[in-house]
């Protein structure tokens, strides 16, 4: 039992304490020990190491006068921990106090040394955050739900006038049978099909409340059900008629057009100023108000049913 609690500590101590910057010697080793009222001569300490290295855990030893010793190899580099702690931090569903405790995890998973300065340009944005923490609950049972192929229940709500909760169909339950969890700016989206409705929908996880995992079987997702051209098609720009659209774009407009559609997008040069792109978007006021927003910049070719769609709202808005 004295040999497992001393290597189970000596492995915290090395993964938590070491790294290239931050090498230890037996000495330091054998004090670490010694607060946890543990005694090790210098023979015993490099055997552990040994175990610990047989075990899979990379320690590197330096060789000098007093040898060294450091953990070299992390789950994750550094830069790969400032990528989800950016995430983490830009993520407006999760609150302030659990970005924190969230950033304090990914820290362990680099030195020492790493973590301080990861620690040291730490920022969080409060006034963004979410404030309750209740769609971890929701987000951890929809996936098992997923997994375990079972319906859920919820009931789903809107924000009134004087920012109060209003349940939809006064307070109805909903039974869905869950297919897929979709991320879009900034907020989670549960895509499953919708019992009552009859066909796919989908649900922002923040406005879903007393989510359950029921005991009935969920429907089988329909096997032309693609999840990539779901998203595309509805988050791209909302709701409304699917349609093949053809748009005539200035270059400088190219940045947008791949950030929205992704660099598989079908465009064509037309000349020296000028591209065109073909895309399948949604005909709503959403994405008219995107081709407007580009200030003359873009102008939508075909069809006629968008072009007019285009001009109508054009109309609409300047009589308002």
């Amino acid at each position: 039992m004295a040999l497992t609690n001393r290597t189970l500590i000596l492995f915290k101590y090395f993964w938590e304490a070491t790294g290239e910057a931050h090498p230890v010697s037996l000495a330091d080793i054998s004090a670490q020990l010694k607060e946890h009222g543990i005694t090790a001569d210098p023979r015993t300490l490099r055997n552990d190491i040994e175990q610990l290295v047989e075990f899979g855990v990379d320690i590197v030893k330096e060789r000098r006068v007093q040898n060294l010793y450091h953990v070299a190899t992390r789950h994750f580099e550094a830069p790969e921990v400032k990528l989800l702690i950016d995430a983490v931090q830009s993520a407006r569903f999760i609150t302030p106090g659990k970005s924190k405790e969230l950033v304090k995890r990914l820290t362990t998973f680099v030195s020492p040394g790493d973590a301080a300065l990861l620690e040291r340009h730490l920022y969080i944005d409060s006034r963004v955050k979410a404030v309750n923490e209740s769609v971890y609950i929701s987000v951890d049972r929809i996936q098992t739900a997923i997994a375990e192929r079972r319906k859920i229940a919820f009931r789903y709500f809107d924000y009134s006038p004087a920012k109060e909760r209003v349940h939809r169909n006064g307070g109805k339950v909903y039974s869905v049978s869950p297919y897929a969890l979709l991320w879009n700016n900034d907020s989670y989206y549960l895509v499953g099909f919708h019992e009552h409705r009859q066909q796919i929908a989908k649900f922002r996880v923040d406005r879903i409340d007393g989510l359950r995992i029921t005991q009935n079987a969920s429907l089988q997702k329909p096997e032309d059900f693609d999840v990539s051209a779901y998203f595309t098609q509805e988050f791209s720009m909302l709701t409304g008629k699917t349609c093949h659209v053809t748009l005539l774009c200035e270059n400088a407009l190219m940045n947008s057009i791949i950030d929205r559609f992704g660099e598989d997008v079908s465009t064509q040069v037309v000349d020296e100023s000028h591209f065109s792109v073909e895309v399948t978007v949604n005909l709503s006021s959403n994405f008219y108000g995107w081709v407007f927003a580009s200030a003359g910049k873009m102008r939508i070719v075909e069809p006629q049913e968008a072009v007019k769609g285009f001009h109508r709202m054009m109309e609409s808005f300047s009589s308002g």
